[in-house]
């Protein structure tokens, strides 16, 4: 894996991204109860206050992140993942800070983001830490649940 990450726009009509997603869907509904899983498909990723970028290795797409605008100040980080065969490699930290780059980019306050309890988001949790994330209550439309953690970084003076 070079040090330099190639993360681009992502093709939600590309077989690899398709793959990828289906993967991604198919982990949330093994690891937490259905009323708890909030990761979007192609269609609520297709929506315009989504914006999406994927990241390829080798020509294979590897890994994909989204941010969400909910208001002019506050965004959402939807849909990270990393391809089993490439964690911890640095990938969702290249993601993240890519992300977070955008959001400062687009002068919003704060990026906020909704991960599980389950021990399968626990590196999650602690990449999301590590950048400066503090669990928070549910925001935007949200409730409470037991199977959700909510996270908020505040972005302001960055």
């Amino acid at each position: 894996m070079t040090a330099t990450l190639d993360i681009q726009p992502g093709d939600l009509n590309d077989e690899r991204v398709l793959r990828l997603l289906a993967d991604h869907l198919q982990d949330m509904f093994a690891t937490s109860p259905a009323e708890s899983v909030h990761a979007l498909d192609v269609s609520g990723l297709s929506v315009p206050e989504i914006t999406f970028w994927t990241v390829a290795h080798e020509g294979e797409i590897v890994g994909c992140v989204a941010l969400k605008e909910l208001d002019p100040g506050h965004g959402e980080l939807k849909s990270m993942r990393t391809d089993a065969s490439v964690r911890g490699r640095g990938l969702g930290a290249g993601l993240l800070e890519h992300v977070l780059a955008e959001a400062i980019r687009r002068d919003y306050r704060r990026v906020s983001l909704e991960t599980g309890t389950e021990d399968f988001f626990a590196p999650a949790r602690a990449l999301y830490a590590k950048y400066g994330f503090v669990e928070t209550g549910p925001f935007a439309s949200y409730a409470l649940d037991p199977n959700s953690v909510f996270m908020t970084i505040e972005l302001d003076g960055r």
